[in-house]
């Protein structure tokens, strides 16, 4: 039944507005996260607004309050939900089949992997740490989420150094933050990068020479014994060998 003033397509979406709200508020929770995840990466704390999310999702500002308290509980459940979902990616990965530089190379490469196909999460960090982690700290589920990269580099490493594959002194606290370094740069400061040196930091091509280069850059600072160096082949005609050599020859 209509309510006076709707139009027929008014009230067929105020039904569906309020079965989703009264028949699934977990679904409804998950799509004010989805909308207000993008709001606050692109606009951060300050800017974002709770009624322009509300506008964009399938409720109403009034439910936002009743689930979230307020702008601020939003927020840490944006926060909450964007370290969930990395922890979430990491525990499919299988890390403890594998052989441990097979396990670090692939835990890098899926942590660099993420940062690229989430820039949301690299700017909700970013405006994080521009508050100095204010809200975060409020937060009593996000240090407990972030434990199981610790503990899952710590084995990786053990395992390694007993394998004699790594070598020792390292800490896997000091490692993850390495590997974040890494991986968010090329998230977050590819636009200077890009305008400054004249790059298309997000071409396939870029983005696939950076990974590498994170993923060795690691694995070079973990390993027992570096690679050993093997000078280029002289092959008459290759500009690009002939190039390295003469590198290789001043250095």
């Amino acid at each position: 039944m209509k309510r006076h003033g709707e139009t027929a397509g008014t009230a067929t979406k105020t039904r569906r507005a309020g079965r989703l709200r009264d028949n699934d508020p977990q679904a409804t929770r998950r799509n004010i996260i989805d909308v207000a995840t993008h709001e606050f990466a692109q606009k951060g704390y300050g800017g974002a607004r709770v009624d322009a999310i509300a506008a964009r999702t399938r409720t109403s500002k009034r439910m936002i309050y009743y689930h979230f308290s307020g702008k601020e509980g939003l927020y840490l459940a944006v926060l909450e939900a964007a370290y969930s979902g990395i922890r979430r990616e990491e525990a499919t990965l299988d890390l403890d089949h594998l052989a441990p530089e097979a396990a670090m190379r692939r835990l890098i490469a899926s942590t660099f992997d993420y940062y690229i196909g989430h820039p949301e999460f690299v700017r909700l960090v970013m405006n994080e740490n521009i508050m100095d982690g204010v809200h975060m700290k409020r937060s009593r589920t996000i240090g407990k989420l972030n434990l199981t990269v610790i503990d899952a580099l710590t084995r990786i490493v053990r395992r390694g150094q007993k394998a004699g594959a790594f070598r020792a002194g390292i800490d896997p606290l000091e490692l993850h933050m390495s590997i974040s370094a890494l991986g968010i740069f090329h998230v977050a400061n590819r636009a200077t990068f890009s305008t400054i040196f004249k790059l298309d930091m997000s071409s396939p091509k870029a983005v696939a020479a950076r990974r590498k280069q994170v993923v060795e850059i690691v694995l070079g600072h973990v390993r027992s014994t570096p690679r050993p160096f093997i000078r280029p082949v002289r092959r008459p005609g290759s500009r690009s060998v002939d190039k390295m050599n003469r590198l290789v020859q001043s250095v």
